[in-house]
């Protein structure tokens, strides 16, 4: 018999919200929720003004402003507003006022989620250092498979990043690098991310490899959204160069790319894919534990406020048995300031539904960071928690 999904509560967000702004930013915030509630030329004309606002943002020595008007956005909504406006603004030089037969520069970066596994008793304070031993056949890569819309003429930096340096405060620096004659100058001035390696289970880390390239101003370098067949030579490379670096045996690495996209796209896309793949590895083995042992788990979804968490709030996973009360595995999923709480479900239930678990709870309302009796993260076990809701898939 066929069975219709049972539709999924929704969730609370946990985060909290700055009440108040700066007069600035707090006449950005306003303009665009105004645009938000109104349509056509009026949205355009308002938007146009926050644009205005943006561009002066986006000179060298204002990332502080710029990362102001976004830690303090009342809500999600206007976040995310702001970010697309954002976006356009960071589009490559060129277009009208331009010299004739001039090049614009584009400025970008490839987002890699890299998964490390370690064993051995040599690892205490072993790490991946960042840095590239060969950048040039990275570079080579790409241009023979035809990545960047085909570009020939560009050049990748030779150490991997943070989301930090990518980010808003950097954001207007990096910016203005495109205005330089040789924009791959600049790059070689990146600090590197060192990634530490623990012995145990796979840790998840995202690191961000920068680029320029040179080419027409019309030209759009960056619309293939999708990763080519550059990714799998690249990714093999790349993994050889990391696990070279750590100079410690029994480390594995596996490097994932995604595609070459301007930095406010690379930094939101790499830390989504950062998130899923952790939950993939998280759910993977410990459903497998499970089945082992005790049989079929139970999922349960639920938001919590966590004083320690990006925004103070993030939704968790569990996973447990009936047959195994005492014992839950549980999964902390960061909320970022452009996520929507629905979005971020939808990602896991789907997840769960991949390794087919069938019995998937969502636990409505906010609840509390820590356990009364234990002290530790709060985790709702399948014999706790109502059973508001059977997924059926």
């Amino acid at each position: 018999m066929f069975h219709q999904p049972i539709a999924m509560p929704e969730l609370d967000d946990p985060r909290t919200f700055p009440d108040a702004a700066p007069v600035e930013c707090a006449r950005l915030h306003a303009l665009a929720a105004a645009s938000q509630s109104a349509q056509g030329q009026e949205a355009a004309a308002l938007d146009g003004q926050v644009v205005r606002a943006l561009r002066e943002m986006l000179a060298p020595g204002q990332g502080e402003r710029l990362a102001a008007l976004f830690a303090t956005a009342p809500s999600v909504a206007i976040h995310r507003h702001l970010w697309r406006l954002l976006v356009e603004c960071e589009q490559p030089l060129g277009g009208v006022g331009r010299a004739e037969n001039t090049m614009a520069v584009t400025v970008f970066a490839i987002p890699l989620v890299i998964v490390v596994g370690a064993e051995g008793e040599s690892l205490a304070q072993a790490t991946i250092c960042g840095v590239l031993d060969d950048a040039a056949a990275l570079t080579a890569i790409l241009r023979e498979n035809g990545a960047l819309s085909g570009n020939l003429t560009f050049a990748l930096a030779n150490v991997l990043t943070s989301a930090a340096a990518i980010d808003l405060v950097r954001l207007p620096e990096i910016h203005s690098w495109r205005a330089l004659p040789e924009a791959i100058a600049p790059m070689r001035e990146l600090e590197p991310a060192p990634i530490t390696l623990l012995r145990g289970p796979e840790t998840v880390h995202l690191r961000f490899l920068l680029g320029s390239a040179i080419a027409a101003p019309d030209a759009n370098l960056l619309a293939d959204n999708g990763v080519g067949k550059w990714g799998i030579p690249f990714a093999h490379a790349l993994g050889r160069q990391l696990a070279n670096s750590a100079v410690a045996p029994g480390v594995s690495v596996l490097a994932l790319p995604r595609a070459p996209q301007t930095l406010l796209r690379a930094a939101r896309q790499g830390r989504a894919s950062q998130r899923e793949v952790g939950a993939q590895i998280f759910a993977s083995n410990a459903i497998r534990k499970l089945r082992a042992s005790v049989g079929e788990p139970t999922a349960v979804i639920s938001a919590h406020r966590a004083p320690d968490a990006i925004g103070g709030g993030e939704v968790r996973l569990s996973l447990s048995s009936p047959f195994d009360p005492r014992e839950a595995e549980g999964f902390r999923c960061p909320l970022y300031p452009l996520d929507r709480v629905e979005d971020v479900v939808a990602m896991l239930t789907d997840l769960l539904a991949e390794c087919r678990v069938t019995d998937v709870r969502v636990i409505a309302g906010v609840h509390a960071d820590r356990d009364p009796d234990t002290g530790l993260p709060l985790l709702f076990k399948g014999d706790t928690a109502l059973p508001s809701v059977n997924a059926v898939h």
